[in-house]
Formats: structure tokens, sequence, C-alpha cells
């Protein structure tokens, strides 16, 4: 992984059909990622399967870009430590969800918010250490 980027989606549950709805507004703002990482969830394995089924349909096959592909990779069952970048970035999304919100229950708009100033912060952060050299550029 060379690039890292935090991308936070509300959703009602974690039904198939609500993970593929968040996924298609991602791509909307963000574009078709080349893969995509995720551990082995049912609502991840249930939309991997259902946009393979989609992208393999004859009949849907000619109004898809062969150009345009998408890698699904998943993590080796009971290994959480292979996605070990992404559990770091769920761990700082709770994190600081915890520090602001705390025991307050906030409605659907005032959660949403939260989220998008979360992913914000952790966008924010450096990706590699700063160098203590006020000189070095680099």
């Amino acid at each position: 992984m060379t690039v890292k980027a935090v991308h936070l989606e509300l959703v009602s549950n974690l039904s198939t059909e609500a993970f593929l709805a968040a996924f298609n507004r991602f791509v909307a703002r963000r574009g078709l990622p080349v893969s995509v990482y995720s551990d082995c969830g049912t609502n991840f394995v249930g939309a991997s399967k259902k946009l393979f089924d989609l992208a393999n349909n004859p009949k849907t096959q000619e109004q898809l870009s062969s150009t345009f592909t998408c890698d699904w990779q998943f993590n080796p069952s009971s290994a959480p430590h292979f996605g070990g970048i992404l559990e770091a970035a769920v761990r700082s999304t709770k994190r600081l969800l915890v520090r602001v919100v705390g025991n307050q229950v906030l409605i659907l708009e005032e959660l949403s918010t939260e989220l998008c100033r979360k992913e914000s912060a952790l966008k924010s952060r450096p990706l590699t250490p700063s160098s203590n050299d006020p000189n070095d550029l680099e």
C-alpha cells in the first residue's frame, strides 16, 4: 500500500445491500478503486459475489467498460493481523469518536457530520514521520 486514505460512511445496518449502497456513494465521490482490501465479513463477501455476478452477466457485461477493473482482496479467515493498517484506522476512528461524542446520543445528521470531521482529521496526519532537521525539505 503506497497511498493511505480514510473514507467513513454511515450505514443503517451491516447488510450486503447497505454496503453496496455505501460503496456506490464512495465510487461516485472518489472514483472506482483499483483494489479493495477487507476482512471476510459477510456483507463484504456477499457484495463481492454480487458485483462479480453483475460483471460476468452477459446481459450487463456490454454496459460495463472493460477498462475499469476492481480487484477485491480478502484477509485470510481468522487472521485480523493481516489488515494491520486497516485496523489501525478503525482504532483511530473509534478513539476520536469516543473522545468527542462520549455517551451522547446523536441524531443521524450529527453523527454523519462527526464522521466527516473524523475523516478529515485522519487524512491530515502525515504518512511518514517528519524529520527533526528544519533544513530537511524531504
